[in-house]
C-alpha cells in the first residue's frame, strides 16, 4: 500500500527518482529546475511561498510526486483568484494559507501530477483534496497542468480555463520564409517591417545556449531581468546564482537570445527548451528601440525553433499584440479543490461562467487569424 510524505524541500528528495516520474520533455518539472529555485534564494516564506511536496512511495520507491507550495498569498501564479480571497475576507474567513500545485512564477503549461500511469495521478490529485481538508487549508490549486492530468480530477475539483498565446508549427515549415508565406498580405509586410526596422539600427543577434553561456552572458541577461521588474515596479524573484545553476545543471534547456549592436550587448531574452517546445520567459532591455521586443521574444524565438525542429513555442502569458504575429489563441486549464462546500458550490457556477466567457473570447480571436484561408493563394 502507497504511503504518502510531505517534503518542505527538494533537497530531501533524490533527483533521480523524481526526474523518472515524467519523460522529460518539459524543463519546468525537472528536480533540477525546481531545487534551484529553493536553493538559490528564489522561493522565499517572506514572498508567500513554502515549499510542501506531496509525494507517494512504495517501500523506499518514489512512484509519483507534485511539486507544491503553502501561499499566503496569490503572487507568482498567473491564476487569478483575488476575488476568491476577498469574498473569503467579506465573510470572515481566511482563504490563506492555500495549497498550490504549479510551478513558481512560470504560466508553461506541463505536467504537474508526475506518476507513470493514470491512476497514480488520481491519488496524488485527492491526496490534495482529503489533505488539504484534514489540515484546514482553505482550497486546493494546481495550475496550468497537462493533457495527462486532466482526467485525474473528480467532480469535487472546479475547473478553470485562459487563454495564452502559442506558436504551431501544425504546416510543416522549414524556414521562417516558408512561415512568413502562410500570412496574408498585410501581416507578412507588417512583419518584414519590423524585422527590418531592427536590422537597420544595427542589432545583430548571438543565441547562447547553456553549455556556452559564460558568467558575463548570464550577468547580462539578469542584469536585463532586472530592469523590467524595476520598471514596472515589481520584484524580481530569480537570482544571478539561479541562472548559473540552470546553465550548469539545465544546459540543454536554457537558451538566451542577446541583441547586440557594435558588440555591445542592448536587449535579451531568456527562455528554456524542453522535447519540442519553446519557452519564453523573461527579456530586458537598455534601450527602446521600435521593433525590438518583437525581434527579441518572438521572431528570433521561432527562427530558432524552425532550425532546430521545435514545433511548439509558448512566448507567455497574455498579449493579444502576439497574435498578428502568428500565435494563435489556446486555452489553458488548471482544476481547485475547494473545502468550503457553500463556496464550492458558488464557485462552480463562477467558474462555468467564466469559462464561457473565455471560450467565446478565444473564438472571436481565432476570427482574426492573421493566416491565409487554407484555400486562399
Amino acid at each position: 500500500m502507497a504511503t504518502a510524505r510531505i517534503f518542505d524541500s527538494l533537497a530531501e528528495i533524490p533527483a533521480e527518482p523524481w526526474d523518472a516520474l515524467h519523460d522529460g520533455r518539459n524543463p519546468f518539472v525537472a528536480h533540477a529546475f525546481l531545487h534551484g529555485l529553493e536553493q538559490h534564494g528564489c522561493l522565499r516564506a517572506k514572498w508567500g511561498w513554502v515549499p510542501r511536496h506531496l509525494t507517494l512511495w512504495d517501500g523506499d520507491d518514489l512512484i509519483a510526486a507534485a511539486p507544491a507550495y503553502l501561499k499566503d498569498n496569490s503572487h507568482g501564479e498567473f491564476v487569478f483568484d483575488h476575488a476568491w480571497a476577498h469574498a473569503y475576507a467579506q465573510h470572515g474567513l481566511d482563504y490563506f494559507p492555500k495549497w498550490l500545485c504549479a510551478v513558481p512564477y512560470s504560466p508553461v503549461t506541463g505536467p504537474r501530477l508526475l506518476a507513470r500511469d493514470a491512476e497514480r495521478r488520481r491519488a496524488l490529485a485527492e491526496l490534495l483534496a482529503a489533505l488539504c481538508g484534514r489540515n484546514g487549508l482553505s482550497s486546493a490549486h494546481v495550475n496550468f497542468h497537462g493533457d495527462e492530468d486532466e482526467a485525474a480530477f473528480d467532480d469535487n475539483w472546479l475547473p478553470r480555463i485562459d487563454v495564452q498565446y502559442h506558436w504551431h508549427n501544425d504546416r510543416g515549415w522549414k524556414t521562417f520564409d516558408d512561415y512568413l508565406a502562410a500570412f496574408d498580405h498585410k501581416h507578412r509586410k507588417n512583419i518584414r517591417q519590423e524585422r527590418a526596422k531592427v536590422a537597420r539600427a544595427g542589432v545583430t543577434f548571438r543565441v547562447v545556449e547553456g553549455a556556452q553561456a559564460s558568467e558575463a552572458d548570464l550577468g547580462t541577461m539578469h542584469g536585463f531581468y532586472l530592469g523590467t521588474f524595476a520598471e514596472y515596479g515589481n520584484h524580481p524573484a530569480l537570482t544571478l546564482d539561479f541562472l548559473k545553476h540552470l546553465a550548469a545543471t539545465m544546459p540543454s534547456a536554457l537558451v538566451l537570445f542577446l541583441a547586440e549592436r557594435e558588440g555591445a550587448p542592448i536587449a535579451g531574452a531568456l527562455c528554456l527548451r524542453g522535447g519540442d517546445t519553446l519557452y519564453g520567459r523573461y527579456w530586458g532591455a537598455t534601450e527602446a528601440m521600435p521593433s525590438l521586443h518583437f525581434e527579441t521574444c518572438y521572431y528570433q524565438g521561432i527562427d530558432y525553433c524552425l532550425r532546430h525542429g521545435l514545433t511548439r513555442f509558448e512566448p507567455g502569458a497574455q498579449g493579444e499584440h502576439k497574435l498578428a504575429r502568428g500565435f494563435l489563441p489556446t486555452i489553458v486549464r488548471s482544476h481547485h479543490w475547494i473545502a468550503h462546500e457553500d463556496f464550492r458550490t458558488a464557485l462552480r457556477a463562477w467558474c462555468a461562467q467564466e469559462s464561457d466567457s473565455v471560450r467565446q473570447y478565444a473564438a472571436t480571436l481565432s476570427a482574426h487569424s492573421p493566416f491565409k484561408a487554407p484555400d486562399a493563394g
